[in-house]
């Protein structure tokens, strides 16, 4: 029995425990649906869930405006039936999302698929309408109150939002989605508990629903996966099958076998191979990323295939190398380098499901591959290196992103910090002498990536003293993948005629090595040019610059700042690339990053559609009813104001989510986390604003002044501190960075939360008509702030996306709502 408590004045208390639980699943819900894009679709669309549940929360308080004499009379009868909703439409609108028929990859060639978008981003706002609904429900109706609510309101979602990360370690998404559907509904049921209203036994409907959404058939809310995901074209195959699957925050890993057509993974082998793989099975990671899982029955014969690929040049280079392998996976590079006769093998893998199901679960099938031959370390690929004291003779990068996926350019907007200039300075620092880097990765024609990496090679060389890398620089090419080694000295004749040999043994061209004569490129797997020699020497050149500009493809190389490796998009050659629709031109666009322009627009025309016109429309008939209209200079002041804020924060809180992703070594991670530290300090700092002394004079004795300024330091300070960070802190566990992170971000996000008050009340004192308003038009600015921040970061960098952050902040300081 849930007492009903009653303030001093007789009046019944806000419903905060039903509050808090709404927010937290609410936040529950809205990083739940970035594990379960990540299994349908692919995680990049993280920006896409943030900004639509902004757009709920902001059109709920659009809404409201215009129902607020309602909401006094049936807060409880409203706010039960929205937190009821919000249960039923998060299952509900999410199975019905699954059912449209969007593809990321026809965005430019078939006209329905921005209907598509608009309709599954419509569909999964309706559920953040409901829980925003609930809140902003609580504050029309407690006046004086708000504080409290807010406080139990931010407490809610920092408890949503990292609860969730345990959740998903324990219950599978699909479970996860009806148990977040199922406490909104007991969020229903604790309101009308505390509305000392008559017939509480009405408090059993929403539990019964609540009952009945756990009881909902698997199949029914389990994630459809993407018919061009890897794992959707595996199954296509006659008699394969899943038989494994587990589920992490990390992802969902799925155990394939294919008994009847035998599962051959074995990628950029040599045409002139004569021996085949031995059996395997496939594991992949959220459906994409196939790792194969090779048989092995101790007899090295049987792994000869595995000299018959790019990869395997670097152990014609070095006898017995000390290796560490980066993104191990199933262990198909540790057999390589077994086969070669490596000293001593490291193998390094971020998901311990995949680490457990070797070591463990097929163990005999392996042959004991992370327990006998390799010594494997559950960690950031990253972050192992930086906190490693051991020199290496190979540091080998697997390739670890499939080949559809990556041709097709959708992970054009994801981070990697694998490729940057600085991960190939760290790599190379922790090589003996004479030591090898070799990175494996797909072809792509007209090249693409290996160009780009080739350019991040040279910066690294530069960066790290080299005066001529070209002198370290080796690049080989088949007909699938090409292999890139960076030495840790110069490569002599001897290394260049067994560079030579290699690749004439295995029909593999020779693409750059130092002195290469220009008639031994492009002779076997001939290509159109440009080849990747013409782009080797061109970016060893004086011309470097010129020719980066010039090309139709972005190929800067990647940073820490600017990690969007797989980003190669450039709007001047989508016009060429249109007009060779016919001739197959398409699949040279990288698609995500039309999904992502798309998007933007739809957040601009969703967000002035269903929150800044209701607004407007609201404060137009609060003055016809008044006596006079709100003063032009003050809504001026108040329009500029809130945009600038609202872009602000989301700017700061999108670009800081986006540089966590290598610190915490998970996107997943790093919403969850870097969300819930803004939230929380967010809220306290909101709170905290109310003690402010009020301004008189100096600068620095106006709040406002005093906060933006502190913002701007702050947020410096941890531009310089997060470097750092990731030097030295990247290799402790989970339990010891989620907290440093928190408290990185903590002093920042408590001055973050006090503008937005501040502003209210200024915007109240000067006319309490246009305090909808001001929430309205704050609410776009973030909803279209959460999509326009990750576009502004690809091509400029977090740090600049930051300091556009800052100036927005000074803007705000100087159009003060009571200036």
């Amino acid at each position: 029995m849930v007492a009903r408590r009653i303030e001093a004045n007789g009046s019944p208390a806000p419903p905060v425990i039903a509050v808090a639980l709404m927010s937290a699943t609410a936040l529950a819900y809205e990083i739940l649906l970035m594990r379960l894009f990540s299994i349908a679709l692919w995680h990049h669309f993280a920006y896409m869930i943030i900004s639509l549940a902004l757009l709920g929360y902001g059109a709920s308080g659009a809404v409201l405006t215009l129902a607020q004499s309602a909401v006094r009379r049936h807060f409880a009868h409203l706010f039960s039936a929205a937190a009821a909703a919000f249960g039923v439409s998060a299952i509900a609108c999410y199975a019905l999302a699954q059912r449209v028929p969007f593809n990321p990859l026809e965005v430019l060639w078939d006209a329905s698929q921005p209907a598509y978008l608009l309709a599954v981003y419509l569909l999964l706002a309706l559920p953040f309408l409901f829980a925003g609904g609930c809140v902003c429900m609580a504050f029309t109706r407690f006046h004086g109150l708000q504080w409290r609510i807010y406080s139990f309101d931010i407490l809610g979602a920092g408890a949503g939002s990292l609860g969730v990360l345990a959740l998903l370690f324990v219950l599978p998404p699909h479970d996860a989605l009806k148990l977040i559907g199922a406490l909104g509904c007991m969020a229903a049921a604790l309101a009308w508990l505390q509305s000392r209203r008559p017939g509480r036994w009405w408090a059993v409907a929403p539990v019964a629903l609540a009952g009945a959404l756990l009881a909902l058939p698997p199949a029914w809310v389990a994630p459809g996966m993407s018919p061009y995901k890897e794992l959707s074209q595996t199954l296509r195959i006659p008699g394969t099958r899943v038989v494994e699957q587990r589920f992490s925050p990390l992802g969902m890993i799925s155990v394939v076998e294919s008994p009847i057509t035998p599962l051959r993974h074995a990628p950029g082998l040599s045409l002139s191979a004569t021996v085949e793989p031995p059996p395997q099975l496939g594991i992949f990671s959220d459906g994409e990323g196939l790792s194969a899982l090779t048989r092995f029955d101790g007899q090295r014969e049987s792994l000869a295939y595995l000299d018959q690929m790019t990869s395997a040049l670097p152990y014609h280079l070095i006898a017995r190398p000390y290796v560490l392998v980066l993104g191990a996976g199933a262990g198909a590079d540790v057999l390589q380098a077994h086969y070669h006769g490596a000293s001593a093998i490291d193998a390094v893998e971020l998901n311990p499901q995949i680490v457990d199901l070797v070591r463990d679960r097929y163990a005999d099938y392996s042959g004991g591959l992370y327990t006998r031959i390799a010594k494997v370390h559950v960690a950031e690929a990253r972050g192992f290196v930086a906190a490693s004291s051991q020199r290496y003779d190979l540091i080998n990068v697997a390739l670890l992103d499939s080949f559809s996926a990556t041709s097709a350019g959708l992970h054009a907007l994801a981070e990697n910090y694998l490729y940057t200039v600085e991960a190939l300075q760290d790599a190379l620092r922790h090589l003996q002498p004479g030591g090898l880097l070799a990175i494996t990765r797909w072809v792509t024609l007209p090249p693409r990536g290996a160009l780009k990496l080739f350019a991040a090679a040279v910066i690294a060389l530069e960066r790290s003293g080299v005066a001529d890398p070209a002198l370290q620089l080796a690049l080989v090419r088949g007909w699938q993948t090409s292999t890139l080694l960076v030495r840790n000295g110069t490569f002599g004749a001897a290394d260049i005629e067994a560079i030579k040999a290699f690749c004439a043994e295995r029909s593999f061209d020779v693409a750059f090595y130092p002195g290469m004569p220009p008639q031994e490129a492009n002779r076997l797997n001939v290509v159109a040019p440009p080849t990747l020699y013409d782009g080797a020497l061109a970016l060893l050149g004086a011309g470097r610059d010129e020719f980066q500009s010039s090309y139709k493809f972005q190929i800067e190389p990647a940073t820490d700042d600017k990690p969007h490796f797989f980003h190669f998009f450039k709007w001047r050659a989508l016009s060429e690339l249109l007009a060779l629709k016919d001739q197959g031109g398409l699949p040279l666009i990288e698609w995500g990053y039309p999904v992502l322009v798309a998007t933007l627009a739809q957040a601009v025309v969703a967000s002035v559609l269903l929150i800044a016109l209701p607004a407007a429309w609201g404060v137009h008939r609060a003055a016809r009813a008044g006596d006079r209209a709100p003063a032009g200079a003050v809504r001026r002041r108040v329009l500029v104001y809130f945009v600038a804020i609202g872009f602000g924060f989301m700017f700061i809180e999108i670009a800081f989510i986006q540089k966590f992703v290598l610190f915490l070594s998970h996107p997943l991670y790093a919403v969850a986390v870097v969300l819930c530290a803004f939230l929380v300090f967010a809220g306290v700092g909101s709170r905290l604003s109310r003690r402010l002394p009020k301004r008189a004079g100096s600068v620095l004795r106006q709040p406002l002044s005093a906060v933006v300024l502190a913002i701007g330091l702050l947020a410096l300070l941890c531009l310089a501190v997060q470097p750092w960070l990731v030097q030295h802190a990247i290799a402790l566990p989970d339990a010891a960075r989620i907290p440093i992170a928190i408290a990185l971000i903590a002093p920042l996000a408590l001055f973050m939360g006090m503008p937005f008050p501040l502003g209210l009340a200024e915007t109240e004192a000067a006319d309490a008509r246009l305090v909808p308003w001001a929430w309205a038009v704050n609410g776009c600015a973030s909803v279209i702030g959460a999509v326009l921040a990750t576009l502004l970061a690809i091509h400029v960098g977090f740090t600049f996306v930051i300091a556009i952050a800052l100036a927005l902040y000074a803007v705000a300081a100087t159009a003060r709502p009571g200036a």
